[in-house]
């Protein structure tokens, strides 16, 4: 599976939306966390589990097709307010273990008459049975604990569940980013924020290239806040970065090596491409190969002067696919030259908000281009004048 089940069918994306502990052990729907009563009248918390045997491919299997009415429960027998075990819902008692770290010790079989509609409608309803009586004796307590949990999915890119697409209902919209592959050269100040925007979208791997080291004037261009001690170790920017970023998706792959003719070959396919570099032989030896390569690609870029103690300049987003490439050249696009004398950006001036800009502009552009945001323009150069707070759209298809 490309993204978790969550994502994939909406009564389970609502069930982790409402705040619930969902996770998926050995094929079974497992809520952890639920209150309930035992026989001495004391709160406790309780599991509920599901079988979803009956599942077709990624896609749940409706209780009422499936014939799958029946709960089960980790815990003593739930009872009501006065401690009387709630009979009414009992099915059968006794330990069954369905798999390393899940027994069960009692389950459940109650159901309305024209069945459950869906696992949101089945699960929500056994644990509205159980935590009521609960509640009676305090209210505070609730299944919706809105902890984490970790991701279900060991396929998906993430190590936890996307649960904020799935609490605005754009899971269907953000599957259109599922990327085998998507690259970002250099990642430095641009780059960086390049890559806190795509670690946070189910691309299943993001390649990021660059052979420099992190150094004290990155930690004031970059999302985050290195500490001293990370800094004195003198690491290289993408296993900085990989590091930070690998804590939340699974497949950043750092690569320690500059864009040159000996390394271009490494590169490897590529879905997409971010080109956050310095103009020079390197990036017309990227581009080159990118094109060949049939790969679409956005260039960032930004000029900026010193003009009467203040700063202005432009802000540069520049698209690349199969179906326009002659601008890049035609027009001067993109420039492969070294930054003239009054661009002192290429002095590594600290301007971490313009990166940021830069960064978002050219995500946005991704997007765009892979149907997650309309896109009425397609525009393949733009830019955004800093003075008069403009964005000029160029280039259109």
């Amino acid at each position: 599976m490309s993204l978790p089940l969550t994502s994939r069918n909406p009564d389970l994306a609502r069930i982790v939306q409402e705040g619930y502990e969902l996770a998926v052990l050995h094929n079974h729907l497992v809520i952890s966390g639920v209150p309930y009563v035992n026989c001495k009248g004391e709160v406790r918390l309780g599991t509920l589990v599901s079988d979803m045997s009956n599942i077709s491919g990624d896609v749940t299997v409706s209780p009422i097709e499936a014939g799958k009415h029946v709960a089960m429960w980790a815990g003593e027998y739930p009872c009501d307010s006065a401690g009387s075990p709630l009979e009414h819902m009992r099915h059968t008692s006794g330990d069954q273990t369905l798999g390393p770290g899940l027994t069960v010790n009692h389950s459940f079989s109650k159901k309305p008459s024209e069945g459950y509609r869906d696992y949101h409608h089945k699960l929500t309803t056994y644990v509205a049975m159980i935590e009521r009586h609960a509640q009676d004796l305090d209210p505070n307590v609730s299944a919706r604990t809105h902890r984490f949990v970790e991701s279900e999915d060991p396929h998906s890119p993430f190590h936890y569940p996307d649960t904020a697409s799935g609490r605005v209902g754009i899971t269907n919209v953000m599957r259109k980013l599922e990327l085998a592959r998507v690259g970002i050269f250099g990642v430095g100040g641009t780059g960086s924020y390049v890559l806190d925007l795509v670690a946070k979208t189910p691309v299943r791997q993001i390649a990021i290239f660059d052979g420099d080291t992190f150094l004290q004037h990155n930690a004031f261009r970059a999302p985050g806040a290195p500490s001293g001690d990370e800094l004195r170790e003198l690491p290289k920017k993408v296993d900085y970065l990989a590091g930070i970023y690998s804590r939340m998706h699974r497949g950043i792959e750092p690569h320690d090596f500059a864009i040159a003719a000996d390394t271009i070959d490494r590169i490897g396919a590529l879905d997409f491409a971010f080109i956050c570099m310095d103009p020079g032989t390197p990036k017309r030896l990227l581009v080159e190969y990118l094109e060949q390569n049939g790969v679409p690609f956005v260039d960032v870029g930004m000029g900026i002067e010193l003009i009467d103690e203040g700063l202005t300049g432009l802000v540069r987003v520049t698209t690349s696919t199969p179906a326009k490439r002659e601008h890049v050249r035609d027009n001067r696009r993109i420039s492969f030259k070294d930054g003239g004398k009054d661009n002192i950006y290429a002095k590594n001036i600290q301007i971490a908000d313009l990166n940021a800009l830069n960064a978002a502009l050219a995500v946005i552009r991704w997007k765009k281009y892979f149907g997650f945001y309309i896109d009425l323009g397609h525009e393949h150069h733009a830019n955004f004048a800093l003075n008069g707070n403009v964005i000029i759209n160029e280039d259109k298809t």
